[in-house]
């Protein structure tokens, strides 16, 4: 199975930092963002806090700029249609806050090896084993849900890519392949967790 690195190697603190103290944070990051009744001015310190995560992590300025280039399409639906349909304050605070949450997420998968994330991941897991859940599975799908983002953006950015090499613009037309790649990945990641007798 091909498979789209996400972790940036590096030295930086959030790379050193343990991944059960990662995944601690992000928890408690999300449910703040998400429970707390953010205003336009709050969310915009939100951002900002998150944004500096990053450099504090060790990774380029640019990268959470990246990442937010990959999420413009999520972006302008969502802001587009909570502007339309409920007001311009709304729109920026509940996009604000979803892209806030994803930057964390992405912060997280970039600064953390999947084998060590999925380690992680079944050590906290293991207790539910007598509940009939398998802590391997589990593990699994919470690591391919963290890193769902990246790898769309991953084949996005491929899709960029083929249209400037063939000087073309498909527009919505991108759309297509992208599910193409996507449901092939699907295909892949379940190829390879029935080989591994999971699923």
């Amino acid at each position: 199975m091909r498979v789209i690195a996400l972790c940036i190697p590096g030295d930086g603190i959030l790379h050193r930092a343990p991944v059960a103290f990662k995944l601690a944070a992000l928890a408690l990051g999300s449910l703040v963002l998400s429970l707390y009744p953010h205003d336009p001015l709050s969310i915009a310190v939100s951002l900002t806090v998150v944004v500096a995560l990053y450099a504090i992590g060790g990774l380029p300025l640019r990268v959470p700029f990246v990442e937010i280039w990959r999420l413009r399409w999520l972006v302008v639906v969502l802001g587009i249609t909570l502007a339309v349909f409920v007001s311009l304050s709304a729109a920026w605070v509940n996009t604000g806050r979803v892209v806030a949450v994803l930057l964390l997420a992405s912060l997280l998968t970039l600064t953390t090896r999947v084998s060590d994330l999925l380690a992680v991941l079944r050590r906290f897991l293991r207790p539910l084993h007598r509940f009939g859940v398998d802590p391997d599975a589990a593990a699994l799908t919470v690591s391919l849900t963290l890193t769902t983002i990246p790898v769309m953006a991953g084949f996005l950015e491929r899709l960029r890519e083929a249209e400037r090499a063939r000087g073309v613009r498909l527009g919505v037309r991108a759309v297509v392949p992208l599910l193409v790649l996507a449901l092939r990945h699907a295909d892949e990641v379940g190829d390879a967790l029935a080989a591994r007798g999971i699923g």
